[in-house]
């Protein structure tokens, strides 16, 4: 009877199930990426054979990690190291792939024996060395998507390299990127004579705490840890961990609001068939147990629907970008699980009430319901017309469907106003400098690296008053639980100047830091104290204020520090310059960009959005606001195509009292359209509210200031209206088609 009930409600059910699957596919798809960041991790770690590893502790992630490669001459006289190797790995971007992984060893690096050529040769062999050009080996999944052979070449940034071999490793991680001679790597990644970090094997496995004590006390300032340790200190893939489970639960929570929707809709619908049931002798807990069955089948096979559209997602990804060493052969067995019970407890959550509604319902009262809202206990409300009063009418099934395009519209309007404060934030760090120069050519600001000669020539000209190099690096401080964003500046230069220093004294020199009020707080800091930062030392000498809340929530040191850290010596990430005539500005990016072929220059107001990392930000908003709406929409279109199936004999009365199509139309649109109106003002409420929330998180909601726009406001209100329309405009078109004859039948 359950799948019966079911396929009598074939468009309904459909569009549910739907709704639900594109939400599993979501989760399914962004786990298998962040668990492949992981596993990968955690591979590269277990397949080195090293013993131990040395790095640049509290590092965001392994690609920020940065050792002085000179350590490695002292480490390996060091009695108990048997063999040791450094490793540089990091992004780069080719003409294919906007984020590319390389990593870089020694050509003797005991590493390299765990990348089996299966396509030319090694780089270390005779062959090699009479290539013309830098030699490069590619991984197998890398090559297969790249359409890459052994002999042809690939560009990394700008350098040309030559692929003299294919290796497999059987890891996906390292498989879909490239490995280079450490030097080359240096020079691509911008990390001159730097390492991310040391593998060390032992003598003996005996003498690890004898040489971790003689390592710590040598190298303060660095982590030495085992291979399982130092992978799970990885935060990155925390972060990406938390994000797929809020943007996978956003669409769980959407497609749970149009279950309950859709079930409570087929509960209303089936009332007097429910009285019929219960007068012929059925208990309301079977009743109840009916509705749940039903709720509990649409989520499975939502599910199952959502395990084919996430593979098909993978599949399609595998086949276009090596992102994260992406693979559509697998969906592991943890994950399957997962949506298991994801999709099971949507069915009792979003099946519970309207079952227990069903239940509840008397046999005489259901017997002579007539549809409606509540039959003759319905009440008018005393201004609106048809499309109020009928929505008023259904009042709870209003409310669903005003949550569903509340949710929709306030998830993509909370990005939306985070993002835009972002931004503005960003070009309001610089003050009133009127030029900002990043490198030219790359898919992130992470990976500008340009070279100080740079701003030595412009620096020279008559028109430019100052160019200011800067450094912008994270750190994690796992005690305090805070994310420390650190940015560098030359001391004397115009642009840290303009910091507003309200206790101690200004930035003069190496080893001291100026420190956010914010920051200052959460450490409990003053003027005076120490902080440490990637196990380097930093004398705090001046506390800033600023409006600018990711600048409260860091600090300030030299350029040369903040080089040092970021392992990007005599390089910058960006420049901020300030002109002798704010006038010249536009003149001045137009020569910038013609003089520096490396040097991408804007306006500073015009910068930040043409930054490559809002552009991907953007990307990401539109997908997900594209998943949003779809399962929005999809609850709209149940609640309109319900109203319409529940007054048919209201329509049919319509009809035969002269009511045109159009105007039957006009009536299912207008409510449609009102419903829009209404879910597009909820959606602005839940916006303030996820804000608020996100503001509560420790650290990270401060450094989140949503800036908020008439023109965001405007755009929610098109979204809302779009939904409303899309949702009610095949259920209109159903309720023209009606016969009046047919319609006056209908029971």
């Amino acid at each position: 009877m359950v799948i019966k009930n079911l396929l009598r409600r074939k468009t309904r059910t459909l569009l549910t199930i739907i709704g639900i699957s594109v939400g599993v596919a979501a989760i399914i798809a962004l786990v298998v990426l962040a668990e492949g960041l992981e596993a990968g991790y955690s591979s590269m770690m277990s397949g080195s054979k090293a013993d131990l590893v040395l790095s640049q502790p509290n590092s965001f992630d392994i690609s920020m990690s940065s050792v002085d490669e000179n350590i490695g001459d002292d480490l390996a006289v060091m009695p108990e190291v048997a063999a040791i190797s450094g490793m540089l790995q990091g992004w780069s971007q080719t003409e294919s792939e906007p984020f590319f992984f390389v990593f870089g060893y020694p050509e003797d690096s005991f590493i390299l024996g765990r990348f089996q050529i299966i396509e030319g040769v090694a780089l270390d062999d005779r062959e090699t060395k009479k290539v013309r050009g830098k030699p490069l080996l590619l991984g197998t999944v890398a090559a297969e998507v790249m359409e890459k052979n052994s002999g042809d070449t690939l560009r990394l940034m700008d350098t040309v390299f030559r692929i003299v071999g294919i290796y497999e490793t059987g890891d996906a991680f390292e498989d879909s990127g490239a490995v280079l001679r450490l030097e080359d790597a240096q020079e691509v990644v911008g990390k001159q004579r730097q390492v991310s970090v040391f593998y060390i094997q032992l003598k003996d496995p005996s003498l690890s705490e004898r040489f971790v004590t003689r390592v710590e006390r040598k190298y303060s300032d660095l982590s030495i840890s085992g291979i399982d340790e130092f992978a799970d200190q990885q935060i990155m893939d925390d972060m990406i961990q938390a994000y797929v489970w809020v943007i996978g639960g956003l669409a769980i929570l959407i497609g749970g609001v149009v279950m309950m929707n859709a079930q409570l809709m087929a509960v209303f619908e089936r009332t007097r068939e429910i009285g019929v049931l219960r007068a012929v002798g059925w208990s309301s807990n079977r009743v109840l147990r009916m509705i749940l069955a039903e709720s509990l089948l649409v989520s499975l096979l939502g599910g199952l629907l959502g395990v084919v559209f996430g593979w098909l997602m993978l599949y399609v990804l595998s086949q276009e970008t090596v992102l994260l060493g992406l693979t559509s052969t697998e969906l592991p067995t943890e994950i399957l699980i997962q949506a298991l019970i994801i999709v099971v407890m949507l069915g009792l959550v979003g099946g519970l009430y309207p079952a227990r509604r069903a239940a509840k319902l008397q046999p005489v009262e259901a017997l002579q319901y007539e549809g409606g809202s509540a039959g003759g206990k319905a009440k008018r409300l005393p201004v609106g017309g048809m499309a109020v009063q009928s929505l008023w009418q259904r009042s709870l099934r209003t409310l669903l469907t005003l949550g569903t395009i509340g949710l929709t519209v306030g998830s993509i309007l909370a990005l939306e106003t985070i993002m835009s404060g972002m931004q503005v934030a960003m070009t309001d760090m610089f003050g009133d400098t009127e030029i900002m120069i990043r490198q030219a050519d790359i898919s992130d600001t992470s990976l500008s690296a340009m070279d100080e000669s740079i701003g030595k020539k412009m620096a020279a000209w008559s028109e430019i008053k100052s160019v200011s190099g800067v450094v912008f690096t994270a750190f994690m401080l796992p005690e305090e639980g805070a994310f420390f964003i650190l940015m560098g500046y030359p001391p004397n230069e115009y642009a840290v100047q303009q910091y507003n220093i309200v206790d101690g004294d200004r930035l003069k020199g190496n080893r001291q830091i100026i420190i956010g009020r914010m920051m200052a707080e959460i450490l409990n800091k003053e003027v005076g104290d120490t902080i440490e930062l990637s196990g380097s030392r930093f004398r705090v000498v001046g506390i800033f204020e600023s409006d600018v809340s990711m600048e409260e929530m860091g600090g300030v040191t030299t350029l040369r520090d903040a080089q040092v850290l970021a392992g990007r010596p005599h390089k910058v990430t960006m420049y901020a310059v300030k002109l002798n005539d704010p006038s010249q500005a536009s003149k001045l990016v137009y020569k910038i960009n013609n003089e520096f072929s490396d040097a991408s220059a804007s306006l500073s107001g015009e910068f930040a959005e043409q930054m490559p990392d809002f552009e991907s930000s953007e990307a990401m908003i539109n997908g997900i606001s594209f998943m949003a709406i779809f399962i929005g929409g999809i609850g709209v279109l149940n609640t309109m195509l319900m109203a319409v199936y529940e007054r048919t004999r209201e329509i049919g009365v319509l009809r035969s009292l002269g009511w045109r199509r159009r105007s039957i139309l006009g009536m299912i649109l207008r409510e449609a359209i009102l419903l829009g109106l209404l879910g597009g003002a909820t959606g602005i409420f839940i916006a303030l509210g996820l804000n608020s929330l996100i503001s509560l998180i420790p650290s990270y909601g401060e450094m989140i200031t949503p800036l908020w726009e008439l023109e965001m406001l405007a755009r929610a209100i098109g979204v809302a209206l779009l939904l409303g329309v899309l949702g009610g405009l095949y259920p209109a078109y159903r309720a023209t088609r009606l016969q009046p004859v047919e319609a006056l039948r209908y029971e």
